[in-house]
């Protein structure tokens, strides 16, 4: 940005959110503070594990605050810090007005479809889910009502039929951060008329559990591979064999049906999968 003195806070918690960040800070968009969710303990050790965002933070010696809620104490120690703006990707709790409303040039937030289209927690895997052929990022003007704010800029994406979540949130992360960095100037200058969401083209998509990740065999094969696509990573796809969870590893598309190349059964390791 031209103007140096703007200072911005960034609230994140996961790898999406860090993986965002550190695009910022290697186009010269270093944040003043940065707000994530407390340590958490993780694995079978159960360690407190800092969040992705607050590793990369300390590692470039950006001041770190893990507030357990948003609070009055940390609402008043917030506005002690005259930021002028602030840019949220998953950040992993709800933000209240005042805070969203609280610095000069509002809160921006990244979001990864064509809002309003995939409002909510899952707009990457539900994308996959639908088969959809294009999906994007908004930049949106963050309001207290999830995923409605005023569009202030969006780039659409054509998705490879063949590619998985991890794949597609890569691109998507790259492309909205670009658009952040590029927007950003013209945004501050109020060089930019926003756009409000036509509230009846909405939808929703809500949190994934491990259970969605169950697939039947006779199902439809776009469905099977649209949810290997979609569920890659966490949560996986599986299916159950002779009562026994079947976990799918590796699969993909021939001759229009959907082949499973590897698994794991139930308390054993990866191997080729045979069909019974």
């Amino acid at each position: 940005m031209e103007n140096k003195n703007i200072k911005f806070a960034f609230w994140g918690t996961p790898s999406v959110a860090s993986d965002t960040l550190q695009i910022l800070i290697d186009n010269g968009l270093t944040p003043s503070v940065v707000i994530t969710n407390p340590d958490r303990k993780q694995g079978r050790g159960l360690e407190l594990t800092q969040s992705p965002v607050k590793v990369l933070a300390l590692k470039h010696g950006i001041q770190v605050l893990t507030p357990e809620k948003i609070d009055d104490d940390f609402i008043n120690n917030f506005s002690k810090l005259n930021i002028d703006l602030s840019i949220v990707v998953a950040y992993g709790s709800i933000l209240p007005e005042n805070i969203i409303s609280m610095p000069k040039f509002g809160t921006l937030n990244i979001h990864y479809s064509l809002l309003p289209k995939y409002r909510g927690a899952s707009p990457v895997e539900s994308a996959l889910l639908n088969g959809d052929e294009e999906t994007g990022v908004t930049i949106q003007k963050m309001i207290r009502k999830l995923d409605a704010g005023d569009i202030v800029a969006t780039e659409s994406l054509s998705i490879n039929q063949t590619i998985t979540k991890d794949e597609l949130r890569n691109e998507l992360i790259n492309l909205g951060a670009n658009l952040l960095i590029k927007i950003l100037p013209d945004y501050i200058e109020n060089k930019i008329n926003t756009v409000q969401q036509d509230e009846s083209q909405a939808t929703h998509c809500g949190k994934i559990k491990k259970e969605d990740g169950l697939i039947d065999l006779n199902d439809d094969t776009n469905i099977n591979y649209n949810k290997y696509r979609a569920y890659s990573g966490w949560p996986g796809i599986h299916f159950f064999q002779d009562g026994k969870r079947i976990k799918v590893t590796s699969a993909h598309l021939e001759d229009g049906k959907f082949v499973i190349d590897k698994v794991i059964p139930e308390g054993k390791k990866e191997t080729t999968y045979k069909k019974i």
